[in-house]
């Protein structure tokens, strides 16, 4: 039997539960499975407390719990395929019209979902958490460099993805530097 759960462990945990949401919706772009896997990181959290060895760390932690849970969800559909419910499908942003006030929201969202799923998880975890470049690197367990030079390629692909490319434009436009 588990111990108790002491009332400082909960509140801690909500107060990580918004970031915990954000996390969880840039691993997967998806708004129902990122409230499912907070759900079930949460209950796993609850079980495994006592195996918290570093209080302190407990967003990291708690971030570890989400990413292993949507690793292992991932692995299920790759065997069983992938269902969707039509319910689900209704409220998505990406198969929703936006209007013209949410457009810059709705093509970043298209932008970090082209993104490979390390390549969000970096740019959430530095962008929206706000966590050093150290502690980015502790928590993903890749040295300093690394981290860096992931950051900077994740940063060029939603670059490269959120900018028109020159491409588009009309010959004209690109003769005079436009």
């Amino acid at each position: 039997m588990s111990a108790p759960i002491s009332q400082a462990f909960r509140v801690q945990m909500i107060a990580h539960l918004p970031g915990l949401r954000r996390y969880a919706l840039a691993l997967c772009g998806n708004t129902s499975l990122a409230n499912d896997l907070v759900q079930d990181g949460i209950e796993r959290a609850l079980i495994s407390a006592a195996s918290l060895r570093e209080p302190e760390r407990l967003g990291p932690w708690l971030r570890g719990i989400v990413h292993n849970l949507f690793v292992d969800e991932i692995r299920r559909r790759r065997v069983r395929g992938v269902a969707v419910d039509v319910d689900t499908v209704a409220n998505d942003l990406a198969m929703s019209t936006a209007s013209a006030d949410s457009l810059a929201a709705s093509d970043l969202a298209q932008a970090m979902a082209g993104l490979s799923m390390q390549h969000r998880q970096i740019l959430m975890l530095a962008g929206m958490e706000q966590l050093s470049y150290r502690e980015i690197s502790e928590e993903l367990a890749v040295r300093l460099g690394t981290l860096m030079s992931r950051l900077a390629r994740a940063l060029a692909a939603l670059r490269a993805a959120l900018e028109p490319t020159r491409h588009d434009l009309p010959a004209a436009m690109r003769e005079q530097g436009l």
